[in-house]
């Protein structure tokens, strides 16, 4: 009898913590959000709001002008709620779902939508911020080694890539080794990290630090840098 007490009461434990930590999501959602694709290329801001929607669940929302003409996918959204302990869900009239978004980073959500790829969900004045960061790396760069001495010219430009969501780069004459056989021609800023892509596939990833310079992660005895020209 008192081990069957004792599940009960941890059974109820656990639901109220569940239930606690979903209010906790709910209430932390409210306001406004920028629904994107990884890199921004495309945007929509979207309002959640707590008043209940005429839907099963939900709760209202509102998309700004524009949304649907950017992502198609969002003219079928009218409403959000929160599923389970983790899971932002922006769904139909019907209560389904067009798409579910969960927390990777503090206030970073990210979504997957079938045949068309990863969607990103983050608070607007964040994601402002962001995009003043990639305003800041658009121009002419050059690549050094740990001593200082120069190897290769690089332009970052806001230009979209022929992959979606980057962008284009460029390489100046006479880079040496081994950034010549690299060759990129695509970056894009991912989670504070700049990335550069070649053809081949193969991608080169640089993370800042506090000298407001790149290096090339992971990061080596004669490391690779990126300073701004």
């Amino acid at each position: 009898m008192l081990a069957r007490l004792g599940m009960a009461l941890m059974l109820l434990a656990a639901g109220a913590a569940e239930a606690q930590d979903a209010s906790t999501l709910k209430k932390g959602m409210i306001g406004q959000w920028e629904l994107s694709t990884t890199e921004r290329s495309k945007t929509c801001v979207v309002t959640l709001k707590p008043d209940p929607a005429p839907t099963p669940q939900g709760m209202k929302l509102e998309l700004e002008a524009g949304c649907a003409a950017a992502l198609p996918f969002t003219k079928d959204i009218v409403a959000w709620t929160v599923k389970g302990l983790d899971i932002v869900r922006l769904e139909t009239a019907a209560g389904d779902p067009v798409i579910d978004f969960t927390e990777v980073e503090s206030g970073i959500f990210e979504g997957l939508r079938a045949n068309e790829g990863v969607y990103i969900l983050q608070n607007l004045v964040a994601a402002r911020s962001l995009a003043k960061s990639m305003d800041q790396m658009i121009g002419d760069w050059s690549m050094v080694r740990g001593n200082g001495r120069p190897i290769c010219g690089l332009t970052l430009t806001n230009n979209e890539a022929s992959m979606a969501d980057n962008f284009e780069a460029y390489l100046k004459p006479r880079c040496e080794q081994p950034v010549a056989a690299f060759a990129p021609t695509m970056w894009r800023l991912e989670r504070g990290a700049l990335l550069l892509m070649a053809p081949s596939g193969e991608t080169w990833r640089f993370e800042a630090d506090d000298n407001a310079q790149w290096r090339r992660s992971p990061d080596s005895a004669d490391p690779l840098i990126m300073l701004r020209q």
